[in-house]
């Protein structure tokens, strides 16, 4: 299943569970983070926010429908941007939403082509090259200890 990466936020859908499990047709994780998060099978397909299969938490995300009403394809493009709804993301309690206004900086400045061949350079392991999630700890391929959103939060202002 084929997945769009790059978000109207700035977060990369490659580097999501959801999106990870469904690019790889991963079933069993599928239904496990089901389960995890209460939730119908058919809940956790997703193919990014920008296509027409998106996951219910991100459905409705306020960022998401203010950048297609307002026709931009990334939130930096608004003249309101930063708004207190992306700001408020960003600060939030979920460290993978830190990334968001560097990673809108980075699209902003290299192009998305360039953006998502550095994610996905970001995302993979440094020693056997497979791709991880933002929480990943470990790889699962060879154990390498990862980068995770939790260490990088700590070094993005």
């Amino acid at each position: 299943m084929k997945v769009r990466y790059d978000t109207y936020c700035g977060l990369n859908c490659g580097a999501c569970h959801v999106g990870l499990a469904n690019e790889m047709n991963d079933e069993e994780a599928l239904k496990k983070l089901a389960q995890e998060w209460g939730v119908s099978r058919e809940d956790v397909n997703c193919t990014g926010c920008k296509t027409g299969t998106t996951a219910p938490f991100c459905a409705g995300c306020e960022m998401r429908v203010c950048a297609m009403e307002r026709g931009h394809e990334f939130c930096y493009q608004c003249k309101d941007y930063p708004c207190p709804t992306i700001s408020d993301f960003r600060n939030d309690r979920a460290p993978h939403h830190s990334a968001v206004f560097s990673n809108l900086s980075q699209i902003e400045k290299h192009g998305i082509e360039t953006w998502l061949k550095m994610e996905e350079a970001r995302w993979s392991c440094q020693k056997c090259g497979k791709r991880y999630a933002w929480y990943n700890d470990n790889c699962t391929e060879c154990g390498e200890e990862l980068y995770s959103c939790e260490k990088e939060e700590k070094e993005l202002d």
